[in-house]
């Protein structure tokens, strides 16, 4: 085989040597693996809830599995939908996620002329858990179960009272379901703030409250309340609530109502990010750190895929729908 003068292979060199560059320069850049940045989790409430102690719990677990930062950003108002259009308008990139609650099923229903499509404007990543409310009665109340508030009601219709933080939050919900599957005719008095309306409930202006287990957890502990059933299908895992029924098993059969909390990105962000953020929050809720921190939130851990978070709340957008058309419901 006939070999080249190394003179030759140098003027080829020289000769090539701008064709190369420009190569060069037309190739696209390499992406940075994701996350390469701080991560942004929207939580559309105050700092110190229940939803602000589970997203601040499973943000720095998620953290550290992704390498990056996960910032907690709350934005409250609106019944959560000032915040949750926030995460509907930012790039579908995976840096930012809300963490949606019961409101984000029921909203459709109640707000006619919401922001964003919600069945259109997001993405599921992984439903993190559900947890129950509460019955609960001050604890010099005639009403000792589930069923002696149902006879009552049955006797005075109208006059039996129910305390809720606002019209369409889960507390006000959970009794209107009450009220529909049970048969009876209660009084519902709503407050600005979960608060105000534990003090007319310990101050007997109001009879009875469809409250958070993180609300009532310490006056229950305390003997200034009684509970009287929870509203999930299965008992709570909470050691305060353990012995307490369910309402379905204390007479109101097949009533559900639970809280619940799951994360959204915006629509469009790719799959195998949305599976990155998927599999670092599945970790994050299944670690015993997590679980202990939420305990008081009597909080259900059930991580699956991102289907099963569609599906979840499909349903119980369909189920509220029905429950705030059947009340004829309103924020206006």
């Amino acid at each position: 085989m006939a070999s080249f003068p190394l003179c030759a292979v140098r003027k080829l060199m020289a000769l090539f040597a701008p064709l190369a560059m420009l190569v060069g320069i037309a190739a696209p850049p390499a992406q940075a693996a994701y996350p390469d940045k701080p991560i942004r989790i929207v939580v559309p409430f105050s700092p110190g809830g229940g939803t602000d102690l589970i997203s601040r719990a499973m943000g720095v677990a998620m953290g550290q599995d992704l390498g990056q930062p996960v910032v907690i950003d709350n934005r409250p108002g609106g019944g959560t939908i000032i915040g949750t259009d926030n995460v509907a308008k930012a790039p579908p990139d995976g840096y930012t996620l809300v963490m949606a609650t019961f409101a984000h099923a029921v909203n459709p229903s109640l707000q006619p002329k919401l922001p964003y499509q919600t069945d259109k404007a997001f993405a599921p990543v992984m439903l993190i858990g559900r947890s129950p409310n509460v019955l609960v009665v001050r604890a010099d109340s005639p009403y000792k179960s589930v069923r002696d508030i149902i006879k009552s009601a049955r006797a005075k219709p109208g006059q039996l009272s129910f305390a809720s933080q606002g019209p369409g939050t889960s507390a006000h919900l959970a009794g209107e379901l009450f009220k529909s599957l049970a048969r009876i005719d209660l009084n519902h008095i709503p407050y600005k703030g979960a608060g105000p309306a534990i003090t007319d409930l310990l101050g007997g202006q109001v009879d009875m409250m469809f409250a958070t287990a993180s609300a009532v957890g310490n006056l229950l502990e305390s003997g200034k309340l009684r509970a009287l059933g929870v509203t999930t299908s299965q008992r709570s895992t909470s050691a305060d609530l353990a012995q307490v029924p369910t309402i379905a098993e204390a007479g109101v059969p097949e009533y559900v109502a639970e809280s619940w909390y799951g994360l959204f990105v915006p629509a469009g962000t790719p799959a195998p990010v949305i599976a990155r953020l998927n599999a670092a929050a599945r970790k994050a809720v299944t670690a015993d750190a997590f679980r202990k921190r939420v305990a008081s939130e009597g909080l259900i851990v059930s991580p699956g895929t991102p289907e099963d978070l569609a599906r979840y709340v499909l349903g119980e957008q369909a189920r509220w729908s029905k429950v705030v058309k059947d009340a004829h419901i309103t924020l206006n």
